[in-house]
């Protein structure tokens, strides 16, 4: 390894914390994270890393040095990916994780007609819908559908939808249809977690208002409960890039028509401190273009 390779080794550490954790995600064995450090050590002449048997903190001209790493290798990322411009042929290695049912209904397709385009690009991909730690992870990228952003959070939005509220055409026959979403209460629900513990928001009179609701099923899965409301078993709020396509079936019908849900934005977030490489610019701006504004779901 040359010694860009031993400041990156540091750069990872530093920011996970681990040197096993950075192991694992290099796929190597310890020893060669832990000489990659001491060997830049040796060579500056410092000791950047104080460990413990219990955790790895920075010593001052390690916190210095890790500020200068980053500058310095942002530079070089950024001069490789101007050659690379140059040649406009992106690749590489792009981690990225992404929602599991949008994942794999929406962003799977979209991901292999990007591979066919970029051959020279490898996605590694990570199926989840909870909250991930892009830099102690090791991901570039995560695409996430959220109602709002946390504060820190680093973002493009390329594309939206919206909640829908749906029951079985046998569910509303044998409990009849909420008029109001007070109604909800009295009502099987089926909610969503963590998102939906506390109610469910709707838009009254220009002003948005959660609604308790109850259920004896919940689940941290669209899917599961979109099919539980399928099957007659009560109703549920679910994204309209889920509900489009069951409703076109008839299925299921939307109800509270009404009453409007708030719109989820679909954002591609990154780590905030990092030179954001040309691949990964590539591929958001590819998901942008695809998913658009109005999605093709949106129209159903």
């Amino acid at each position: 390894m040359d010694r860009f390779d031993s400041m990156r080794i540091f750069l990872r550490v530093a920011e996970i914390g681990s040197f096993a954790a950075v192991a694992r995600q290099m796929d190597v064995a310890r020893s060669v994270v832990t000489r990659q450090v001491a060997a830049l050590e040796a060579h500056l002449g410092v000791k950047l890393i104080a460990r413990s048997t219990r955790s790895l903190t920075l010593t001052s001209a390690g916190s210095a040095y890790l500020e200068s790493c980053r500058e310095i290798l942002d530079l070089v990322e950024a001069a490789e990916s101007g050659l690379a411009g140059e040649r406009q042929e992106p690749r590489g290695l792009i981690r990225l994780s992404v929602p599991l049912s949008f994942g794999l209904r929406h962003l799977s397709p979209l991901l292999m007609d990007f591979s066919v385009t970029y051959p020279e690009v490898i996605t590694e991909i990570d199926f989840t819908d909870r909250r991930v730690k892009l830099v102690e992870e090791g991901l570039d990228l995560a695409i996430r559908i959220t109602q709002r952003l946390e504060p820190l959070d680093v973002a493009r939005r390329i594309g939206s939808s919206h909640l829908v509220v749906v029951a079985s055409p046998e569910y509303l026959r044998r409990h009849g249809e909420p008029g109001h979403p007070r109604e909800l209460v009295k009502h099987e629900c089926l909610i969503y977690l963590p998102a939906q513990q506390e109610g469910w928001p709707f838009l009254v009179d220009g002003v948005t208002e959660v609604f308790p609701v109850r259920g004896r099923m919940r689940a941290n899965n669209g899917d599961a409960l979109l099919d539980a409301a399928i099957r007659g078993l009560g109703i549920t709020a679910q994204p309209s890039f889920l509900t489009a396509a069951v409703i076109e079936t008839g299925w299921v019908q939307p109800i509270l028509r009404d009453y409007p849900m708030p719109e989820l934005g679909i954002y591609a977030l990154l780590a905030g401190n990092r030179y954001v490489p040309q691949r990964v610019r590539v591929l958001i701006d590819y998901l942008a273009e695809r998913i658009g504004v109005r999605p093709y779901w949106e129209s159903a």
